[in-house]
């Protein structure tokens, strides 16, 4: 199925985002879904001024495999490039504990501070089958880290739902404001039922 859009993201409540994919091969099939979630994450960015599609895992279109696809160029949102991950691992986490925050597409309009590791160090297929192993950092580390999470079942707000004053949401100048804690977040079990 070619020319996927935003409205084939998944959100929660869907179960499907709690569960685990599956290793794959890479074939024609995986190139193929490779290219269905690189349209779905640039058709979401383009009904989002504020913001880019920083990185997907197959499973937010409700593909069960373990392929996560990240952005080649964080800062130009005109480069439309995304690197492929298949059946991606974390093989060392390095470096140290900082909050910072994510948002993701599966979770609409809400944002969170996130506890992950600084450095990390992966292995994965490209997506001509060869084996990659790389080390990231900073930013790249964390959407990477965000992503395998999406191939266990595991979404960012499972990091933080403990904690009273870690959400937020965009205004309409693309700025964070915090969340009221009771108001938006104990109360929307949408998020972790």
């Amino acid at each position: 199925m070619a020319g996927m859009t935003k409205d084939d993201i998944i959100t929660l409540p869907n179960g499907h985002l709690r569960d685990v994919s599956r290793r794959v091969a890479v074939d024609d099939a995986t190139r193929s879904l490779v290219k269905e979630m690189t349209d779905a994450a640039l058709d979401w960015e383009a009904s989002r001024p504020h913001e880019i599609s920083a990185a997907l895992a197959a499973v937010q279109i409700d593909r069960l495999e373990r392929v996560v696809i990240v952005r080649s160029d964080f800062d130009d949102k005109t480069s439309r490039e995304f690197t492929a991950l298949i059946n991606p691992e974390i093989v060392k986490y390095e470096g140290s504990v900082e909050a910072d925050y994510e948002g993701c597409l599966s979770v609409k309009d809400i944002y969170g501070k996130v506890p992950r590791h600084t450095k990390i160090r992966v292995r994965a297929l490209d997506i001509d089958g060869n084996e990659v192993r790389f080390k990231a950092d900073g930013f790249l580390a964390r959407v990477i880290q965000h992503e395998i999470d999406h191939t266990k079942g595991v979404v960012f707000i499972d990091h933080i739902k403990d904690e009273t004053d870690a959400f937020f949401k965009l205004d309409e100048n693309g700025e964070l404001e915090a969340l009221d804690y009771d108001e938006h977040i104990k109360n929307n079990s949408i998020l972790w039922d």
